[in-house]
């Protein structure tokens, strides 16, 4: 019975573990340019209309919704320093399609490094 209960509980565990999406958009495409952008919340922080909180970035003043990954892949949205609360920097690649930039590259800079790129 112990041998059962233990099989079914390791069998959840790796079921589980497989569930977890891996983000598809971490290695950039070396023959495009990457552009740094503000990134938050589009309601939260950038003023935009929608139903809920979802990923925007900022390209030229210009709000725009993102497609290819979602606010949750990058955190918790609404911690101290998640996209609800605070306006981040990344690094993308991608276009701007029908109003929304669909994202072919996407990767969310520490604090640090964003500083270092305003200077």
């Amino acid at each position: 019975m112990r041998t059962t209960i233990f099989t079914f509980f390791l069998a959840l565990v790796f079921f589980g573990a497989q569930g977890q999406r891996a983000s598809k958009l971490t290695a950039p495409d070396p023959s495009k340019k990457i552009q740094v952008v503000e990134a938050a919340c589009g309601e939260c922080q950038f003023g935009m209309k929608g139903k809920s909180c979802d990923l925007a970035i900022k390209i030229d003043g210009k709000s725009y919704f993102v497609d290819g990954t979602s606010i949750d892949d990058h955190g918790d949205a609404h911690a101290k320093d998640g996209f609800c609360n605070k306006v981040r920097k990344a690094e993308v690649q991608g276009e701007v399609v029908n109003g929304r930039f669909q994202a072919t590259y996407f990767k969310l800079l520490n604090e640090k490094k964003s500083r270092r790129l305003k200077k």
